[in-house]
């Protein structure tokens, strides 16, 4: 699988992950102290070949991201889920610890962010989906996330990211669905 944009990482073990999985250019962010070189270089080459962001699913990833996005609006973001970023449940979670088949799969959902999209979920539909409060508001927050491949967010920021991704009601009435089913279990 060849990727045309360049992915941005956090690290050269992340580098070497995805280059096991497909067939890539990468850029390392060094950690979540992004510079203001790197920012321009990620700008430069969002302008020039377009531009992935796969960062860990944890909070220094989320920073990152964030980081990005407001740097360089409009770029493309890849999300694995926990389980996938820590096959083992052990150790340390991050991209340089999954399957090539769970990257794989991260660059195949990719979502641009939309800045100026049109809310279609509203925050009742979260309230009433017992994903702001509630005793399972986190696990369920979760659940979705990683369904939608969006990433875990808190209640506050689910709203946005669900917008910011142009989640449609459909997709997020079959997520649910299938939260109701696995929610159960945890």
């Amino acid at each position: 699988m060849k990727i045309k944009e360049v992915i941005v990482v956090e690290g050269k073990d992340d580098t070497k992950r995805i280059n096991l999985a497909v067939n890539a250019d990468t850029l390392e962010t060094r950690g979540s102290a992004i510079s203001d070189e790197t920012l321009a270089q990620i700008e430069e080459l969002h302008d020039k070949r377009g531009v992935i962001v796969f960062t860990d699913p944890d909070f220094s990833g989320e920073k990152i991201r964030k980081i990005i996005q407001e740097a360089v609006p409009g770029v493309k973001h890849a999300f694995l889920t926990k389980h996938d970023a820590a096959p083992d449940h052990k150790g340390s979670l991050g991209v340089e610890h999954a399957s090539p088949e769970a990257i794989r799969e991260a660059l195949r959902n990719l979502y641009t962010e939309e800045p100026d999209a049109i809310p279609v979920i509203t925050r009742e539909d979260l309230a009433t989906a017992g994903l702001i409060s509630g005793p399972k508001a986190k696990i369920r927050r979760r659940l979705l996330g990683e369904i939608l491949r969006i990433g875990y967010v808190n209640g506050k920021q689910l709203y946005k990211r669900l917008s910011l991704f142009q989640i449609t009601k459909e997709e997020f009435a079959q997520a649910l669905r299938e939260v109701d089913e696995l929610e159960p279990l945890e």
